[in-house]
Parts: structure tokens; C-alpha cells; sequence
């Protein structure tokens, strides 16, 4: 334990060592020593403790507090703070009047799980797809996996300035209103545009969250979703924990395909459509104008709603923002996702969900039942960072940030024979890497880690068959120099598994 002699002197500026210590009386210096001893001999307790408990037996009497005392030189409250966190570890029992004792290792009993066979029956797993994309890897792996941007782009001087302020506001810690806070709301139908409103806003803890919520508020259990292929694996897990039925239709390199499409519209009856229109997960492809419009024409058609999940607008490069497809919507067909996450830190859980008419008050209800509210403390840090003067400086950093990395793994992947390159996004975090069909994806993934690399195969991203073997590369939580080691160390794992 470290014991801190709090005086004026000791409190004061002044250089620790040498001359001119501050009071004339020593006292600063004093409490320098004095802390370094105890602090040392703390440490020289616990370690011989604990080299006690190690070699000992179970029921063995540990020395009592007054001979660790003398024995070490510390205080019997350092002792006993020493006792007390050896006891929480369940490595030693206190009993009064009697003494401290070693405790044996504990018998674990496994329990018998076989009856949630028959009570889970034969369901689908939910959230697999999503289990490799949350995986954490040791400091030895280089993620090319994760879509979480790294510290490196996160806005960390924004959100401790932000977070600080929110938490001093008594407001933040009560109730928010069930569809956010107002002037959150105002941010975000501002930066939709066109004639959206605040009114037109819920506001939802993260963009998982809003595709639940979407998913359920919109269509029931059994019901059809129509989804492009491939498409974010989250979204798969999402339609299929609701009960839909995923209907994957084929994309070319301007986004789904229209004739598809409708065709899947018409012997489905399906009543719902998930797109990433720009810079999709995991293809990178963003839709152009005009497809936007054939695809809201046969939704119009279709009397269907189209969630539009717009994950990457803070990450596209410079004049190449579209506008999102709400905008061209007047009847309401159009649900709109916007989420911070991307581009403030995984963190910040904060979305958006823009609808008009009943579907509205569905999603809104939708997420009231999951959780009534989204915290008003990471509200108020959302609205302080995305309206502070350093949120622009801040999203052109990220974005030429990103625009480097994307660029080299372009040029790692364009220079290795094993790999192609199926699209150069304008944006985004992700690459859509083509391999030998022959391979398995899977194993190649495997392959890859063992090498020092993770990576996403292929078909996690896909509802039914794949239609080719596919690697998923993203530049989210890699410097440069670690990108292109990681293609590398991928081409070799593709090579090897020839």
C-alpha cells in the first residue's frame, strides 16, 4: 500500500530531489521517502504472501497480521487491506480470533446442459455470422477483420470534451424523451435534408440496434425480406432473429440488380428490402442515381418499404456523397439508418432512424419495448461532439485517413497474382477481395490467421449459396505498413492452400 503524507510543501511544484527540497524541516522529503518505502515494502508483502499461499496446503495457517508487520514494516491496515483482497481472489479464508488460511482449489461440478438440446430444438443459431466480425485477437494478429475504426480515427479529444460536459448536466442523468433528445434530432434531420424534420426522428442506441428494430417494427415472423448478395452479415442475423426469411438478389457492379429485383418482389410478396446503396458492406459498391431511382420505382410498385442503411456517409471521399435515396421518396417507402459510430468511436451507440407516416410510430415503439430510452448522457456527448467547430477538421482527417489506407491495400492486393480486387470503393472501410473459386474461403481465413492476419471469408456475408470464394478485408484497425503485411500474409495463406 502506498501512504501519501499530504503537507504544503509535499502538495507544492518544487523539484522532488536535490537541493532546495521546500521546507526548511525536510517534510517534503520526508513524505517522498516515506511513500517509496511503504510502496516498496507493500509490494515485498504481498509477494511473500503470496509465495506463502503457493507453497502451502489447504487449511495451512498463514502468519498473523502482527508478524507481517514486524516482519515487513508496514502497518496492520496494509495487512489487513492485503487480507481482504486475497480473500475476495478465494485464495485465502479470514476466520476472527483464529487466524488467516490457505483455501484448496475449489471442486468444480460440471452440470448437466443435454435438456437445452430438446428446449432450444432446432432453431438457427443467432448472431454466428456476426461472431467473427466481434472477435478480439492478440496484439501479434493484424486485424483485417474488424469494421470498428481504430483509436488512431477515433475523435477522442471531441468525446472527452463532450462526455465531460454531459456528465455534469443533472438533465443527463434522467429520463430522455422515447424518441431522443430534440435538438439531437434537429442535428440529424439537417443532415439528411430535403424536407426531413426532427419529427421525422428516432433516435436509437447504434445501427445494429436500428436494424432490429426496423426488422421487427416492419414485417412479422415468416415474412420475406429481400436482400442483396452479398450483404452486412449483422443484417442476416438481424432479419433472421426476427423470424424473416432472407431473399438474397445478385448484385452487379452498380448494386442489386433491378431485373432481379423485381422478380424477387413479385414471387416473393416480400414487403421489405434492406440496402447498403452506398459503399455496401462488404462489396463497396456504391449505387448510382439512377439505379436509386429504378430501385424506388419498384418499390412504389411493390408497396414495399426499402431500409436504407447509410453506415459509411461520414467516410466518402470528397464529391463522392450521394444523396441518400430518402430524399426521393414522397410517400414514405423509404426507412433511413444513420449512425455515428463509424466515425466518432464503437463506443458512442448512437443512430438514427428517419421514417414518415404509421411506419414511424412502429419503430419507434419497436425500440421503446427493447429499452425504453437511449441514455441522455450519450446523447448529450453525440450532440457536443457533432456540433463542436472541430467535428469538420475532425471528419476530413478521417477521411484522407481512410482514403491512405484504403489506397495501399488496393495497391497490396492489385500486386499480388493470388488475389483480385472486385471493386475500387470511393469510400467506406471494406474491400471485396476475389480468390481461386476452387478454394474454401473458410479455410483460407484459417490459413491466414494462423499466419498473423485475421480476415472475414466470404460467405459469412451471404444468406444462401455464394456465388464465388470471396475474403473480406477491412482498413479500419491497420496503420499502412500493417495493411500491406497483412495482404501479403493473405496471398501467402491463399498460395499455400492450392
Amino acid at each position: 500500500m502506498k501512504l501519501n503524507v499530504n503537507t504544503p510543501a509535499a502538495a507544492s511544484n518544487r523539484p522532488l530531489f536535490g537541493c532546495g527540497v521546500g521546507a526548511d524541516d525536510g517534510t517534503e522529503l520526508f513524505a517522498i521517502t516515506l511513500s517509496v518505502v511503504l510502496t516498496s515494502n507493500g509490494n515485498s508483502l504481498e509477494q511473500s504472501v503470496r509465495n506463502d499461499i503457493a507453497s502451502g496446503r489447504a487449511g495451512d495457517r498463514l502468519p498473523s497480521v502482527r508478524e507481517l508487520v514486524r516482519r515487513h514494516g508496514v502497518g496492520p491496515v496494509t495487512v489487513q487491506r492485503l487480507v481482504d483482497r486475497l480473500a475476495h481472489e478465494g485464495l485465502v479464508d479470514p476466520v476472527p480470533g483464529r487466524g488467516t488460511f490457505i483455501v484448496g482449489p475449489r471442486e468444480v461440478v460440471a452440470g448437466d446442459w443435454s435438456w437445452q438440446t430438446v428446449a432450444l430444438g432446432s432453431r438457427p443459431m443467432p448472431g454466428e455470422g456476426m461472431v467473427g466480425l466481434a472477435a478480439e485477437h492478440s496484439s501479434a494478429v493484424i486485424s483485417l477483420a474488424t469494421g470498428y475504426p481504430d483509436r488512431t480515427l477515433q475523435s477522442l479529444d471531441l468525446l472527452a470534451t463532450a462526455g465531460a460536459r454531459a456528465v455534469r448536466q443533472p438533465s443527463s442523468w434522467g429520463r430522455s424523451p422515447v424518441e431522443g433528445l430534440a435538438p439531437l434530432r434537429d442535428w440529424f434531420a439537417a443532415e439528411v435534408g430535403g424536407d426531413v424534420r426532427a419529427d421525422d426522428v428516432v433516435v436509437i442506441a447504434g445501427g445494429q440496434a436500428a436494424l432490429s428494430a426496423s426488422f421487427r417494427g416492419l414485417a412479422a415472423p415468416g415474412d420475406p425480406v429481400v436482400v442483396e448478395a452479398p450483404t452486412y452479415a449483422g443484417a442476416i442475423d438481424a432479419a433472421r432473429l426476427a423470424g424473416l426469411r432472407p431473399i438474397p438478389v445478385a448484385t452487379d457492379e452498380h448494386g442489386i440488380r433491378i431485373d432481379q429485383l423485381a422478380a424477387a418482389l413479385r414471387t416473393s410478396d416480400a414487403r421489405l428490402v434492406y440496402l447498403q446503396p452506398t459503399t455496401s458492406n462488404p462489396t463497396g459498391i456504391t449505387m448510382p442515381a439512377d439505379r436509386r431511382r429504378e430501385v424506388l420505382e419498384l418499390a412504389r410498385t411493390a408497396g414495399a418499404f426499402i431500409i436504407e442503411d447509410d453506415y459509411a456517409r461520414d467516410l466518402q471521399s470528397e464529391g463522392h456523397q450521394p444523396s441518400p435515396m430518402i430524399n426521393d421518396d414522397r410517400d414514405g417507402h423509404v426507412v433511413y439508418i444513420r449512425s455515428l459510430t463509424k466515425s466518432a468511436a464503437p463506443a458512442l451507440r448512437i443512430a438514427a432512424m428517419v421514417a414518415k407516416g404509421p411506419a414511424l410510430r412502429r419503430l419507434r415503439n419497436a425500440r421503446l419495448v427493447d429499452d425504453f430510452f437511449v441514455s441522455a448522457v450519450l446523447q448529450e456527448t453525440a450532440l457536443g461532439v457533432v456540433t463542436s467547430a472541430g467535428w469538420p477538421r475532425h471528419l476530413a482527417r478521417l477521411r484522407r485517413a481512410v482514403g491512405q489506407r484504403m489506397a495501399i491495400a488496393c495497391r497490396a492486393i492489385e500486386a499480388d497474382d493470388s488475389l483480385s480486387l472486385a471493386v475500387h470503393p470511393a469510400g467506406g472501410l471494406v474491400l471485396w477481395v476475389g480468390i481461386d473459386d476452387r478454394l474454401d474461403d473458410v479455410a483460407v481465413s484459417r490459413a491466414a490467421l494462423d499466419r498473423g492476419v485475421a480476415v472475414s471469408p466470404g460467405r459469412t456475408w451471404f444468406c444462401a449459396e455464394p456465388t464465388g470464394s470471396f475474403i473480406r478485408v477491412s482498413v479500419a484497425a491497420a496503420d499502412g505498413a500493417a495493411i500491406a503485411e497483412g495482404v501479403r500474409r493473405l496471398g501467402d495463406a491463399v498460395r499455400a492452400s492450392g
